[in-house]
């Protein structure tokens, strides 16, 4: 699959790390360094524009290295990019540790995935086909 990308940032392209990769990196495209106070959030910019085709969706997720070592998320993960938006990517990140956190120029900030979509039409029902879990939600299931 090819899509259209405009990269107005100081970096490489996101690409995969490995063979097998879901996720692309992306790299925040700073003038200067941004500090993140515990519980602070702020919109990195990426430098890129992106063409999706239609039918498919960016998901911006958060890096798991990032989260686990240092408690930094993307905010609002996984953040969908729709296929008609051509603004420029950019991430929320928010510091959920106790300590502050310096993002710099170049940075791998965040996942990024391409991913596809289908959309719905709505059929208005008055009851719904019955199963075994039936209303049962939030750990229902068990635990084990």
């Amino acid at each position: 699959m090819f899509v259209r990308i405009v990269n107005k940032s100081k970096h490489q392209l996101p690409a995969y790390e490995t063979l097998h990769a879901a996720g692309m990196d992306l790299r925040a495209n700073l003038d200067a360094p941004v500090r993140l106070k515990t519980l602070e959030r702020a919109m990195v910019p990426t430098g890129l524009y992106l063409e999706i085709p239609p039918g498919y969706e960016a998901q911006v997720r958060a890096r798991s290295g990032l989260a686990a070592k240092k408690g930094i998320a993307v905010l609002n993960a996984p953040g969908t990019i729709d296929a008609d938006y051509r603004g420029e990517v950019k991430v929320i990140l928010v510091n959920l540790s106790t300590e502050e956190f310096v993002i710099e120029d170049g940075e791998r900030i965040a996942q990024l995935i391409i991913a596809a979509h289908e959309r719905v039409a709505w059929e208005e029902v008055d009851l719904l086909v019955e199963t075994g879990r039936g209303v049962g939600g939030f750990g229902s299931t068990g635990v084990k």
